[in-house]
């Protein structure tokens, strides 16, 4: 029998980030994926990032994780979101090339210390009086460990539909896995079936992109990752087209076609990012939707059609797709499919992303009901770290609301479950106005130091930022200007000139006036690090807000503190509703807090909990 301390199965965006964080912490760990083709594979968009998203690529970097690095050194094009709005919003975007992003992720994990990987399929999970002992494989060999993390994305009995064909296999034909999802039912854990999607892809040269609109990239824009120094490249371009009334008749009149409306596909499907003829029913009252047309790669004249996500059989896909403005011509080098595979129901797990009434078992990324390459990899690194903390007999660490997007994610999913893939918005984060992307490392650096993944190089470097960042406060809150000085700044913004001057840090205040006006007026800032200038007169423009802020985490951190007991029987706390007391026990809260955050507890339920934990003595 072959040993270990923790195994990964699923070597995908969740699966790497699992297996580097044990791995890092020094636990010898196997990953296991079934095909090594497939590592750090990006079977739909060719991009990193994004609204809300990016947020927790920043989050998993400065926790010490991979992704942030890796897609920074595969990047094509990046781009800023959202700069017409406020900071809390901004959302770096990189188009990434597909294959290259997989090469070096798959090196990494070759080279990684503690690290072995392994080309087979986990069929079975197995325990012994509720702890988990090993996992078989389809082959009858047998690894014995006390730690697995589940990462098996889309995998888990799936298969691709496009019209009336059907395919057992996984994503861009990629094998599936057969057996885990009997024996995880058979374990007594509930399982979801939920369905994804992707569009076709076009061959480059046969677009005629003057057509389009040319949608180039950002320069000058801070990357995903502290342990970047290098530039990020703009090597590529996208565009933008859309579809048409044309577009749309070709797909209602096809509507009987489609599996999503045929009774082919009765599966759950992603609200948020649904197929081109779920949006073009759904908002019937849009003329057209937008197409983006986007590189998987440098040495690839594949194009990526996003927007055209479709399970519509192959020659509706090619009617609607030859209808769309500059894509009259295109030819299609793969067709769209939706894909459907079995989930668990994520209540089944603890805000640790430990699998309930299973010691050691964990679980994160698409399997706990999520979507996206960045969802997956910041659960993916918080299953790890817990798991190598129970290796360790150690406290297990929970991310929260007001620390990261992470602690978002994972409180969403674990305490309010979910009805269909879910994605990361910034909407979701009552707290996004402190949860930015520029102040990620100050978040999570500490975090990820103390669980031991910030290794000295990245912690030399992230103490060396804050120290600059001190020192530019300093020198902010040191510095006056005269009248003479800023007057013709002031003036050219609309701001009222202070007849006495006005300090530094003063003059960032002001709405109007940005640190490119600062540097106008005092060239002393010129060389400072303009990622730092600009996070610095962030916080100086929020003030007010963020201290307002504070004072209600506070009061929430407070609920946050005020635990339950992990085996408290709900029916036995009079005066709760029937409704809470079932959905109490469904979740099983861990402090009241969270308790106040599931869907069917009120604040009176609340109430009755506090006075419940006051008699008791709790």
């Amino acid at each position: 029998m072959k040993e270990y301390e923790a195994i990964v199965v699923g070597g995908g965006h969740a699966g790497i980030e699992s297996a580097f964080a044990l791995a890092k912490k020094g636990h010898k760990t196997l990953l296991m994926s079934l095909t090594l083709n497939a590592l750090g594979f990006m079977p739909c968009n060719p991009n990193v990032g994004g609204t809300g998203k990016g947020h927790i690529v920043r989050e998993v970097d400065a926790l010490g994780g991979q992704m942030g690095r890796v897609a920074d050194m595969a990047t094509l094009q990046t781009r800023m979101l959202n700069l017409g709005n406020g900071a809390a919003v901004h959302s770096l975007r990189n188009q990434i090339d597909k294959d290259k992003y997989h090469r070096l992720m798959k090196n990494r994990i070759e080279r990684q210390k503690n690290l072995d990987v392994l080309e087979g399929e986990a069929a079975e999970i197995l325990t012994e009086e509720g702890k988990v002992t090993g996992i078989r494989t389809t082959l009858g060999d047998v690894f014995a460990c006390r730690a697995v993390v589940l990462t098996t994305g889309v995998y888990l009995d799936s298969r691709i539909i496009i019209g009336d064909y059907s395919e057992q296999c996984g994503p861009a034909g990629y094998r599936r896995s057969t057996h885990l999802s009997s024996s995880l039912k058979k374990m007594g854990l509930p399982m979801r079936r939920f369905k994804t999607g992707t569009p076709m892809r076009v061959l480059a040269s046969s677009v005629d992109f003057d057509k389009m609109i040319v949608q180039k990239g950002d320069e000058n824009i801070y990357p995903f990752s502290l342990m970047t120094e290098e530039k990020v490249r703009n090597v590529r371009n996208c565009y933008l087209t859309y579809t048409n009334a044309k577009t749309h008749k070709i797909i209602l009149d096809n509507l009987d076609r489609s599996p999503l409306y045929n009774g082919s596909i009765t599966s759950t499907g992603p609200r948020y990012c649904p197929s081109i003829e779920t949006k073009v029913v759904r908002f019937a009252n849009h003329d057209r939707h937008q197409i983006f047309i986007e590189p998987e790669g440098e040495d690839t004249d594949e194009m990526y059609v996003q927007g055209l996500s479709t399970s519509l059989p192959f020659d509706v896909q090619e009617d609607m797709l030859h209808s769309v403005v500059g894509l009259e011509n295109a030819k299609i080098m793969r067709y769209g499919y939706a894909i459907e595979y079995d989930c668990l129901d994520p209540l089944a797990l603890l805000p640790t992303l430990a699998v309930k009434n299973f010691v050691g078992l964990y679980a994160a990324g698409q399997i706990n009901g999520s979507s996206g390459y960045e969802e997956a990899a910041g659960q993916g690194i918080l299953a790890g770290i817990n798991a190598g903390l129970f290796l360790e007999g150690k406290e297990p660490l929970v991310l929260t609301r007001d620390n990261s997007y992470i602690g978002v994610m994972v409180d969403d999913l674990v305490t309010k479950g979910t009805e269909e893939p879910y994605r990361m918005m910034t909407s979701r984060a009552e707290y996004r106005l402190q949860l930015r992307q520029d102040n990620a490392d100050e978040r999570l650096t500490e975090i990820g130091r103390q669980v031991g993944l910030v290794d000295d190089e990245r912690y030399e470097k992230y103490q060396k930022m804050q120290a600059e960042k001190e020192r530019i406060y300093a020198a902010l809150r040191s510095i006056r200007y005269k009248k003479e000085q800023i007057a013709a700044v002031m003036e050219e913004k609309g701001e009222t000139v202070p007849a006495s001057g006005i300090g530094a840090e003063e003059f960032l205040k002001r709405t109007p006036l940005t640190v490119e006006d600062l540097i106008v007026v005092d060239p002393s800032f010129k060389d400072e690090d303009p990622f730092l200038l600009r996070r610095i007169e962030t916080e100086i423009k929020y003030e007010g807000y963020l201290v307002k802020l504070q004072r209600e985490i506070k009061e929430m951190q407070k609920m946050e503190k005020k635990k339950l007991p992990a085996d408290l029987d709900y029916n036995e706390v009079d005066g709760l509703r029937i409704e809470a007391r079932q959905r109490l026990n469904d979740v099983k809260p861990l402090s009241l807090a969270q308790a106040s955050r599931i869907s069917g507890v009120n604040p009176a339920d609340i109430v009755v909990l506090m006075i419940w934990l006051q008699k008791n003595k709790l």
